[in-house]
């Protein structure tokens, strides 16, 4: 471990050691400050998310880890913020609790730590690793083992726990001919009733991107202007009981070129007469034998959608009419 720096009276590490084992890098600049310092503080990284790929471990477990080898350090946290300037001057408030009046501090991290992000006060030192493990692929390679073991287990289970419930988007999309008359409808493999073409949204796409997307992926069709109908939660067997549930966005979408083609997950298309499906709204049996369970309010959806549409036409013709009455 290199480096150079005028020594202060105390000495802190900000890191955050998402590990599962300290690895010699961490051991290290660990040790390398240690030996500098009568008192040393490392404050950890706490990210407002919980239980991400990038930040698996809470506080708490992280504290154990380092205090497991260091146990005279002194371990903390400290929030992520939006903006550096005010996570430096948190940094700078907890520390300035912690130390004594006069006694000076100095900061260390290695290359990939906060340095860059520091706007603080205190002196900063980079500590450059002699060996350096990527904690990325460490992760990654822990993801693809299973231990038995009990505490592995009950790992697993206090993860499940601890992060908020998830809202998984979607995008379904009414795909309808240029005179509106006609429905496109999927439906999929083991399913006797059709459904909106639609699925899970990208994390890195819009909504609007991912209902194109799915539109190409199931029917190989071109569409035109989307319009948003509705938003909704769908009673999806796959949650059912769960926390977590599916939250689709309701797109309408006209029909441009392209003869259907079934292709991913979807074994038949078919165009449905709007007509009959307004009249099968009033029929909750006859919409059943059509329209998979789940997707049946989104049907609902279109039609009121289209009932506002025209009664808003027909507002519209009247108010003209007497406003060319009064002219007259």
């Amino acid at each position: 471990m290199k480096r150079k720096v005028e020594k202060t009276d105390v000495g802190v590490i900000v890191g955050r050691f998402q590990v599962n084992e300290l690895h010699p890098g961490h051991l290290d600049l660990i040790k390398s400050v240690v030996a500098e310092h009568d008192r040393v503080l490392i404050f950890l990284g706490l990210s407002a998310a919980r239980v991400t790929r990038t930040n698996p471990l809470d506080f708490e477990a992280r504290k154990h880890l380092i205090q497991q080898s260091f146990p005279s350090v002194e371990i903390h946290y400290i929030k992520d913020q939006p903006y550096d300037d005010i996570w430096s001057k948190d940094l700078d408030t907890m520390i300035h609790d912690m130390v004594g009046p006069g006694h000076t501090v100095t900061l260390y991290g290695g290359r990939d730590a906060f340095i860059s992000h520091y706007k603080g006060d205190h002196p900063v030192q980079e500590l450059v690793q002699d060996s350096f493990t990527s904690g990325t692929l460490e992760r990654k390679k822990l993801s693809r083992k299973v231990k038995e073991s009990p505490d592995f287990r009950a790992g697993v289970i206090w993860a499940a726990y601890n992060q908020w419930p998830h809202s998984f988007p979607t995008v379904d999309i009414a795909i309808v001919d240029k005179d509106k008359n006609r429905l496109l409808l999927a439906r999929k493999d083991n399913e006797e009733q059709y459904r909106f073409v639609g699925g899970f949204a990208g994390s890195k796409e819009s909504l609007e991107e991912s209902a194109r997307r799915e539109v190409m992926e199931e029917t190989h069709c071109e569409i035109g202007e989307m319009k948003y109908i509705t938003s909704m939660p769908i009673d999806d067997w796959r949650y059912r009981g769960e926390e977590d549930g599916i939250v689709t966005t309701f797109f309408e979408a006209a029909y441009i070129y392209g003869p259907p083609k079934a292709d991913d997950d979807i074994v038949e298309l078919r165009w449905f007469d709007i007509g009959d499906l307004v009249h099968n709204v009033a029929d909750q049996f006859a919409l059943e034998d059509t329209v998979i369970d789940t997707h049946m309010p989104l049907v609902k959806a279109l039609i009121q959608y289209y009932t506002d549409f025209h009664m808003g036409d027909e507002v519209e013709s009247l108010d003209t009419k007497e406003v060319q009455s009064d002219e007259k």
